[in-house]
């Protein structure tokens, strides 16, 4: 689809939702204390912006999803490509990654703030503890779908485990390892905000939670608005990042964007 198509149809998507939304807001569908007009919300906007109050909130957040993200995905891939070189690794530990893995972040929050405390620790933890298992999971999974007549063919050739890995099964993987590393993404913004609405000074969630408590919709909307859109151009970024490292992946990318 040409850029420019899908910029009109995101102009479209946005000036449809604006319009309903002042719609309802105009029509007193809804009081505006539970829903106030674009044109307040804007005004929040306008005032956070120009304090630099929004831009403090939003770069906190920004580098706590990005250090907690990162740490994830170093620490999810190597360790996927152990499980599935090694049965023993597998054997051992995959019982208490499971455990784990069926444990939602947030629930793990009040015991990482006693262990680390209520500073940075804490919250880039959950972040992480929410990010590692996609990625894994996805890594995991594309190279279970490694085709194995190619590997055959890399034996074959004299080509030893670890250069199978890196020549045949890493390529093979890529695909399901990008939509981990999308999936991924969008679960830290939802672990932060979780993070930060407890024992936290700085952060949209933080944000969203102070105005919440003084009764400041337009606030609160002001912070949901502004991680929706720094989501979207982090997931973005992700997927150009994806595109100019791995060329070949470019039809999946498109075809994840229909």
């Amino acid at each position: 689809m040409p850029v420019r198509d899908k910029i009109f149809g995101v102009l479209i998507a946005i000036g449809g939702c604006l319009t309903v939304w002042w719609a309802v807001s105009w029509a007193g569908l809804v009081s505006p204390f539970l829903l106030p007009p674009p044109v307040k919300v804007w005004r929040a906007f306008v005032a956070l912006w120009s304090s630099g109050e929004l831009l403090h909130h939003t770069w906190a957040s920004a580098m706590r999803v990005g250090i907690g993200y990162g740490l994830a995905v170093s620490v999810a891939i190597p360790l996927a490509i152990v499980f599935s070189a090694s049965g023993i690794v597998r054997v051992v530990a995959e019982p208490l990654l499971e455990f784990l893995r069926q444990i939602p972040p947030l629930a793990l929050m009040p015991l990482l703030m006693l262990w680390l405390g209520i500073g940075e620790a804490q919250k880039i933890g959950i972040i992480i503890l929410a990010c590692f298992f996609p990625v894994f999971l996805g890594m995991r999974g594309g190279i279970a779908q490694a085709d194995r007549k190619l590997i055959e063919v890399g034996k074959v050739c004299g080509l030893n485990r670890w250069e199978i890995i890196r020549r045949i099964v890493m390529p093979s993987a890529l695909p399901a390892l990008v939509v981990g590393l999308r999936i991924s993404l969008g679960y830290s913004w939802r672990a932060l905000v979780g993070a930060e609405l407890i024992a936290s000074s700085v952060g949209l969630g933080y944000l969203i939670t102070d105005a919440q408590d003084l009764a400041r919709t337009d606030i609160v909307l002001v912070g949901i608005l502004v991680i929706g859109v720094v989501g979207l151009a982090t997931d973005f970024l992700l997927k150009r990042l994806c595109a100019r490292l791995a060329p070949w992946l470019a039809g999946d990318l498109e075809m994840a964007r229909a």
